[in-house]
């Protein structure tokens, strides 16, 4: 039985894609429906220039706030997406999105604790980020949630790898 499933979304082109596959398992099931998205840490070199343009309260400052506005801005813009995708009659599919969390940290680790967490009952991701080519058969993210996952996985393919392969 399925009653929650969370979608992990990189916020990629194939971003709505997944979700169209993510709110129609909602609805077939009745479902709620969590949304994650995961911000990987700043790397070295970011860090570094910004150490040596701000001084250290600033710097904090800037870890504090500047990193809650920039999580609250992206979970505004995957609610601004559903909004968008659904129009004006999805409202009742509004409220099955019990929450949508913007995490920092490695992408598979944080779908895997979030799916732990809110104790779901399938995972929904898409097969590459929008980094990856379709020469790839499989992203790394996606490939380490499969791995891992102690719920069943919803993969949903990259779609110029389904067109290719439709020739």
């Amino acid at each position: 039985m399925i009653r929650s499933m969370l979608y992990a979304t990189d916020l990629g082109l194939y971003a709505p894609l997944v979700m169209q596959h993510a709110l129609e398992l909602a609805r077939t099931f009745n479902a709620d429906l969590y949304v994650v998205h995961a911000v990987e840490p700043m790397g070295l070199f970011a860090e570094s220039v910004l150490q040596s343009y701000l001084d250290e309260q600033a710097l904090n400052e800037f870890h504090s706030q500047g990193l809650n506005t920039v999580i609250a801005n992206i979970e505004q813009r995957v609610l601004d997406s559903f909004r968008e995708e659904l129009g004006d009659e999805g409202e009742q599919d509004l409220e099955r999105i019990q929450a949508v969390r913007v995490l920092q940290g490695d992408p598979s680790q944080v779908i895997l604790e979030q799916a732990q967490k809110l104790s779901v009952d399938l995972l929904i991701v898409g097969s590459h980020s929008h980094g990856a080519g379709a020469e790839t058969p499989l992203g790394r993210t996606a490939a380490r949630v499969l791995q891992l996952a102690r719920v069943p996985v919803y993969l949903v393919p990259l779609v110029e790898r389904r067109r290719q392969g439709d020739r």
